[in-house]
């Protein structure tokens, strides 16, 4: 969410910023927001003239009552007793007012960073570096699902009898892979120094609203019925909530903090569920990384943090790419994204693993997270990254490491955590 002060004196940058995310359609709502923000202001100022007013006449009134001039103090009653109910029908205005402001502010996309490319959608995003070589072997790199199957290590039609589309059994030796790359990534992570943590796996509605857009948390959340409660779809929506309404001493920053957390979606939208796999699924875990620092510090922030995944990877010998998220293709409260995309020798292409963000103060101004410095109190920043979401891990883990006889080799970081398995076969 911008500051309305930012709207005021530059509404120009705004409608420009607006243009660069090809959101035409919100550019009116500048001018309405600013309208709404004059009004608000002079409702304001009526009120506050109206309260001071009413509290000199009352203590005129205590003078004369005290002169025995109680004549004239009744007279000087008479004349403000309607004071009160102006000054409540502009207090209720004035909440009508901050209501409708607040939800077209939070419509409003935040700005984006300079150095983000221009682009509609996620076609025009731009690569930025390879990491390692994409080898596709001389034999055939079966579906995933059918090397899973293979090794015993998935059941699909149980998890549809029991749960629908979209969920899965995982068994055996791929069930502890799973595990083993999660307990990986949690050291990974700590290893770095971040603080690591398992947060509340459902949050309040004004978190939710706090971290995300309205249209991500229509397509992406699940609604407890009858409770103020949603399943995370992701662990740094737990994480970053954990600051609200908080004033962090600046000595503190930054707060470094890596969370396990199972996942839960929708997944509403044009790619749907597939039936066959896991790559978009219902329910999953994964490993998180978010940060909370000083503005100064933020893009800093943003290359370690991509850095970290493209260097988990890469340990479990999993060619990877960064895509630099154009502006068509930035969420509302992105100041600046890009995407950690796993080499795929099946399909001959990268496909999308993690994601790291920089969101700048917009979550912060959402959520109320403040820093106490020494220039007084200013919003902190926030970001966030994906370490590791196995189903899509395990898609990449498994044709990257696969032999030619149907089993699959175990890297060396993650054999401690496979009770020292060099090799998964039937």
């Amino acid at each position: 969410m911008l500051d309305i002060k930012l709207i005021r004196e530059n509404a120009e940058l705004v409608k420009e910023n607006i243009r660069k995310k090809f959101q035409e359609g919100k550019l009116a709502l500048v001018d309405e927001v600013i309208l709404l923000d004059k009004d608000f202001r002079e409702v304001k100022t009526k009120a506050d003239e109206l309260r001071a007013l009413r509290n000199s006449k009352s203590k005129e009134i205590g003078t004369l009552m005290q002169q025995g001039l109680k004549e004239k103090a009744q007279e000087t009653k008479e004349a403000i007793a309607h004071i009160g109910d102006e000054i409540k029908a502009l207090e209720e205005k004035e909440v009508v007012l901050e209501a409708k402001i607040k939800e077209i502010m939070l419509t409003i996309p935040n700005l984006i960073d300079s150095t983000v490319p221009i682009g509609k959608d996620d076609t025009e995003n731009v690569e930025i570096e390879r990491f390692g070589e994409p080898v596709v072997p001389d034999y055939e790199i079966p579906y995933h699902s059918d090397i899973m199957e293979n090794l015993g290590g998935i059941d699909l039609d149980s998890a549809r009898k029991t749960s629908g589309n979209g969920f899965y059994y995982l068994m055996g030796d791929i069930a502890r892979l799973q595990s083993a790359i999660l307990s990986y990534a949690r050291d990974f992570m700590i290893d770095k120094g971040f603080i690591y943590c398992i947060p509340p796996f459902m949050i309040r509605s004004d978190v939710v609203t706090g971290v995300m857009s309205f249209a991500e948390m229509e397509n992406m959340m699940y609604k407890i019925e009858g409770e103020d409660l949603y399943l995370i779809g992701t662990s740094e929506h737990s994480m970053i909530g954990k600051f609200i309404d908080t004033i962090l001493d600046e000595k503190t920053l930054p707060h470094t903090l890596t969370s396990y957390s199972p996942c839960f979606r929708k997944e509403v939208g044009a790619h749907g569920i597939e039936e066959r796999g896991i790559y978009r699924v219902h329910q999953f875990e994964k490993q998180e990384m978010i940060v909370v620092c000083k503005p100064e510090d933020s893009m800093d922030w943003y290359n370690k943090m991509w850095q970290h995944s493209v260097e988990f990877f890469r340990s479990l010998d999993i060619p990877v790419r960064t895509l630099e998220c154009c502006s068509g293709d930035l969420a509302d409260l992105k100041v600046k994204s890009c995407d950690v995309e796993a080499w795929s020798p099946r399909q001959k292409k990268y496909f999308e693993v993690g994601s790291c963000s920089n969101l700048g103060d917009a979550q912060a101004r959402r959520l109320g997270i403040r820093v106490n410095g020494e220039n007084g109190k200013y919003f902190a920043h926030t970001l966030n990254n994906t370490v590791v979401a196995p189903p899509r891990t395990l898609i990449a883990f498994l044709e990257n490491n696969l032999n030619e006889d149907g089993s699959v080799r175990i890297p060396e970081a993650l054999r401690m955590y496979m009770g020292g398995k060099e090799v998964i076969k039937k």
